[in-house]
């Protein structure tokens, strides 16, 4: 990569990967869930993440590049280690404790990386890029502090 914009892209190919990754990953965590909020979260974050490809795809056109992914390594570890939570939990608390965190540290990387594409968006003159880019991170954030409100107000002490 010479130069910011093809920084920008690669960033872009790598949230795009990472977000049909997830995407694949939803409804199983939704499955596994053991509290009816839990999986209405991600039964709704499924509808957002789809929602996030797209804008993602707008952004490609946009663009005038072909929208496709680069493996993300770090989305791929984020996921495996979220697998091994499901598959060794051995009480559906437990394992929505655990489904939360591996699911806010999904989220965290997504915000990272949102956040740095607004502002190479911005810097680069991307104006049509930025709003659909500040929408995603903006449900980032809201997802998270969801998360966040279902560990502390019941989930955490379930499990414990």
């Amino acid at each position: 990569m010479k130069d910011l914009q093809e920084l920008f892209v690669h960033f872009l190919r790598d949230i795009y990967y990472a977000e049909k990754k997830i995407a694949k990953t939803l409804p199983k965590m939704a499955r596994k869930a053991e509290s009816a909020d839990l999986k209405e979260a991600f039964e709704s974050h499924l509808e957002e993440t789809e929602g996030h490809i797209a804008k993602l795809e707008t952004v490609f056109e946009l663009l005038g590049l072909k929208a496709r992914g680069v493996t993300c390594a770090a989305i791929n570890g984020i996921l495996e280690e979220g697998d091994e939570i499901i598959s060794e939990a051995e009480n559906g608390d437990t394992r929505d404790a655990g489904m939360i965190a591996a699911a806010q540290a999904v989220e965290h990387y997504e915000i990272t990386r949102y956040g740095t594409l607004v502002a190479w968006a911005k810097t680069l003159g991307h104006k049509g890029a930025i709003a659909p880019l500040e929408e995603i991170l903006d449900q980032e954030y809201a997802a998270d502090k969801k998360l966040s409100s279902f560990a502390e107000k019941r989930l955490n002490e379930e499990a414990a």
